[in-house]
């Protein structure tokens, strides 16, 4: 199989500093809500990069829940291989993917955990299967088959019914950024690309080459 013909040209509209937001907040939530207008599968879905103790990179797909000027939210478990990472190494990348806009979203910035109080908050509203997964998956651990999974949420299920607490171990992370990247894909490979850089308590914006 020969990919190397595999190409298409953007045609995406132009992201001019005139048009945009001179702060990365309310660029990302024009860019949000026209992604979520569109026929996007899972908007909210990012990439979340970390750094492992050893220097080894790793990613993966987690969904943002909220987001403001205070950083984005994601939530996962907190000994999974994502949490074990970010206990060692706070520092993290978000990038979203929107293929239908032409659009690319980078974020940069420090991770920390969210209250106790804010991630009970979202648990309880999440579908009680959902939550009785939270408890029965042991995440980024070997286990023998899909049936340790089955007889967890099974034995959660009877002994918490259809109200089972937060367990400790599965919380919230706010990655409050320092620097953004917003990518439009343009013709001829001329993309447009915008970064943000805190900057004193602000924002300096600027433009790279592709």
């Amino acid at each position: 199989m020969d990919i190397r013909g595999m190409r298409r040209d953007y045609q995406g509209e132009a992201l001019e500093e005139a048009n945009s937001s001179v702060e990365p907040v309310g660029q990302f939530q024009t860019w949000f809500e026209q992604a979520r207008k569109t026929d996007n599968l899972d908007p909210n879905a990012m990439t979340l990069a970390t750094v492992g103790p050893d220097g080894r990179p790793s990613t993966r797909i987690v969904l943002m829940k909220s987001f403001d000027g205070a950083g984005i939210v994601f939530y996962t478990n907190y000994d999974s291989r994502k949490g074990r990472e970010l206990q060692a190494n706070p520092l993290a990348a978000l990038q979203f993917h929107w293929p239908q806009l032409e659009r690319v979203v980078r974020i940069e910035g420090m991770v920390t955990r969210v209250s106790p109080e804010e991630s009970d908050e979202y648990f309880n509203v999440r579908p009680v299967d959902s939550r009785i997964g939270a408890w029965a998956s042991p995440q980024s651990q070997v286990i023998p088959n899909r049936g340790v999974l089955v007889a967890n949420a099974a034995k959660i299920s009877a002994k918490h019914g259809i109200h089972p607490p937060r367990p400790d171990n599965w919380g919230g992370y706010r990655l409050d950024p320092d620097c953004w990247e917003f990518w439009q894909g343009r013709t001829s490979r001329l993309h447009d690309r915008l970064r943000y850089t805190r900057v004193d308590g602000g924002w300096h914006r600027d433009r790279l080459a592709p």
